[in-house]
């Protein structure tokens, strides 16, 4: 898996969208772009990798697309209307967007997060940070209040990991 990060605007949605599949075509990559003001590290984005590719292996994956289901578990949600507030939208904004290969070669993913980087206005490679999501935002999307974050000594990130892991107990 491969982590790309920058900023994008981007003026029509289908169209970004279609350039990232065209990217996952050429190199046999699942793409998927979220929001960067969601997304808490580079744990975060793994772990809904991982689920996701046991959940297609065990053919027990919601979507029928995989970087769907990566979206899915990321936002830790089962309802993909619920899970896209996630995902990128028309406007300058932060992006953040993994490229992952099912069989798990690294140089078709590099190839893919190179064509990535220059769809973004500015792009590196570094996972982005926890410390630079919309806090506010994230406590409402995955319903974590302040008053379980003070009952625990876990970070936001912690939690939001813990709502990922939960959907496969949900099923």
């Amino acid at each position: 898996m491969k982590i790309v990060e920058g900023r994008a605007r981007i003026e029509d949605l289908d169209d970004f969208l279609d350039e990232l599949g065209a990217i996952g075509d050429e190199f046999d990559c699942a793409m998927q772009a979220f929001d960067a003001d969601y997304v808490l590290g580079p744990d975060h984005l793994q772990a809904a990798v991982e689920r996701a590719e046991r959940a297609f292996e065990r053919e027990e994956n919601v979507a029928r697309e995989f970087a769907v289901e990566i979206l899915l578990y990321a936002a830790g949600r089962r309802q993909i209307n619920r899970a896209l507030r996630m995902g990128v939208g028309e406007g300058e904004s932060g992006v953040v967007v993994v490229v992952h290969s099912p069989t798990g070669d690294g140089e078709s993913e590099q190839e893919a997060a190179t064509a990535v980087r220059n769809l973004l206005d500015s792009a590196n490679t570094d996972a982005t940070s926890a410390d630079d999501i919309d806090r506010e935002a994230v406590l409402d999307f995955f319903d974590v209040s302040e008053a379980e974050l003070e009952a625990t000594d876990a970070e936001l990130a912690d939690l939001v990991r813990e709502r990922v892991a939960l959907l496969d107990v949900e099923k």
